[in-house]
């Protein structure tokens, strides 16, 4: 089967700004000694994933551009239901995903972004995706429609993430939480 690996960017600066403070670079490195290889790295166009991936030891090979097709609907529905606020993020947010609107659109629209990463690889292959809180759980949720997202946990930390391995579809998941 072929992996794909998502993982949110690394600890950045308390001053503000897009950069990963040194405790970020320091944390990426650590978890980077134990991942890969992957034949594809892609980030998001935002300075902190590429450092993350560059910090764990990465070449980047491409930075995926999300826009949403309706970013104020989006924003609106994210603000109104506070999916990440819930006792149980994952599963508010498959209640927000599931009314059909712009939620929807933008977490389908994440999931074939991954979807096409993969299609090129073999079936011994891995891809890694660098990216943010918010557009990893709506990606997650789009992929796995039917999981049980009350067991899903909090919505993602600095470096946390999941494995996905995917054959013709996404069939399999696994979380990596940091302690």
């Amino acid at each position: 089967m072929t992996i794909l690996e998502i993982r949110r960017h690394s600890l950045r600066k308390n001053t503000g700004g897009s950069q990963l403070s040194q405790q970020g670079v320091d944390l990426a490195r650590r978890l980077g000694e134990s991942m890969g290889p992957f034949a594809v790295v892609a980030t998001s166009v935002v300075p902190r994933a590429r450092e993350t991936a560059l910090a764990m030891g990465f070449a980047v090979d491409q930075e995926v551009v999300t826009l949403a097709s309706d970013e104020e609907g989006l924003h609106a529905e994210s603000a109104e239901s506070q999916w990440w606020q819930a006792d149980h993020p994952f599963a508010a947010l498959a209640a927000l995903i599931g009314q059909g609107g712009a939620s929807y659109r933008y977490a389908h629209a994440l999931a074939a972004v991954w979807r096409d990463l993969l299609t090129p690889l073999s079936h011994d292959q891995a891809a890694l995706v660098i990216g943010h809180s918010g557009d990893l759980e709506y990606g997650l949720v789009a992929c796995f429609p039917d999981a049980d997202h009350r067991r899903w946990g909090r919505p993602l930390g600095c470096c946390e993430g999941a494995r996905l391995t995917y054959a013709n579809r996404f069939c399999g998941v696994e979380f990596f939480r940091t302690p």
